[in-house]
């Protein structure tokens, strides 16, 4: 009777909108300007996402804002015509365009009436040097044959989310959008709320933000599949990139990826042929993934041979590599870098 009566109890109350954008302002760094507005975005986020705004899901929030951009809607990027330049000229080689050409095409007159060169030797930030690839590929040939079509900026805003996630899920998004949604990243409301998309609106099995952090540089399950291939690895006895990627992308059954092959090795002992193996690593992008008869047999295989439980998450082994990048840095250095920030915000 009295859990039949806690069952029927009406759920808490939600947070009033002005205590989630108190616990959100006070949260962000004293330096920041417009703290309120930023506080104001993130709220309107987490309620247009029915998100729960706890204190770690807000400190989740603000630390990949310090991280990715220090509380800028449209980040500058060091160096950018020069690292644009280098990008158009290593396209134009891969297309046999020669240079001349390439030159010729930057001093023609763009849309706003300076020379693509003059635009290109400005641009300051991702939003800018996005306008004018949209414009390139718009209006000169030689755009489209050496951007096929495609705007090279896939990243923006102050979370800087990849701009292909925030396209496949513009459905939902609850505002009119300020031209098209790769437009609408550039604005801190837009970045906000697909950047929070991106880190919070999913499903996880961890135990730790690190891995969520790590999730949110190298893709959803990132870092459960990273411990998958590390069980697989333990359990075959072969070494295997801890990347997170199960399979290769489009690849015939009869020429699997390394991470398949390995799982293959194990068909007898999992009782899977390949089609099976197959098809439960095409899962790799879904929570239950977990759930499935590979994930408890890999995992069962490994932890004997093991002797102990092995991680069922580790931060992916992936060396990061843009133009935008220059230093070796990691998804390790960026899950780590933004923990940090994530564990000083709860202490504020």
């Amino acid at each position: 009777m009295a859990l039949a009566g806690c069952s029927s109890m009406p759920p808490p109350p939600a947070t009033p909108p002005a205590d989630v954008h108190s616990a959100i302002e006070r949260r962000i760094p004293a330096k920041v300007r417009d703290r309120a507005g930023w506080a104001d975005d993130v709220r309107a986020a987490f309620a247009a996402q029915r998100l729960e705004p706890n204190p770690e899901n807000i400190c989740a929030v603000l630390a990949v804002i310090e991280q990715e951009s220090g509380y800028q809607a449209d980040p500058p990027v060091a160096n950018l015509p020069a690292v644009a330049r280098g990008e158009i000229d290593r396209r134009a080689a891969a297309v046999h365009v020669p240079k001349f050409v390439v030159d010729a095409a930057l001093k023609l007159k763009s849309g706003d009436g300076r020379s693509y060169g003059e635009r290109l030797a400005r641009v300051r930030t991702e939003r800018e040097l996005s306008a004018l690839y949209e414009d390139l590929i718009g209006r000169v040939p030689m755009g489209e044959r050496l951007f096929a079509g495609k705007n090279p900026v896939q990243t923006g805003g102050a979370m800087q989310v990849g701009i292909p996630f925030a396209e496949a899920n513009a459905a939902d998004y609850p505002w009119p959008a300020a031209g098209t949604i790769r437009h609408e990243v550039f604005t801190r409301r837009g970045g906000l709320y697909f950047g929070i998309q991106h880190l919070l609106g999913y499903e996880t099995p961890y135990t730790r933000k690190l891995h969520r952090f790590a999730d949110y540089n190298a893709g959803w399950y990132a870092s459960r599949n990273a411990a998958f291939q590390n069980a697989l690895a333990v359990a075959t006895g072969t070494r295997l990139a801890l990347d997170g990627d199960l399979l290769v992308p489009g690849a015939p059954l009869d020429r699997p990826g390394r991470t398949e092959s390995a799982a293959r090795t194990l068909s007898r002992e999992l009782g899977m042929d390949d089609r099976a193996i197959r098809r439960a690593l095409e899962r790799g992008d879904r929570l239950d993934f977990n759930d499935g008869p590979l994930f408890a047999r890999v995992f069962a295989l490994a932890d004997a041979r093991a002797g102990k439980p092995l991680p069922r998450a580790m931060v992916p082994d992936i060396r990061l590599d843009s133009p935008k990048i220059t230093r070796e840095l990691t998804t390790a250095w960026f899950a780590e870098r933004v923990d940090a920030r994530y564990r000083q915000c709860l202490q504020r």
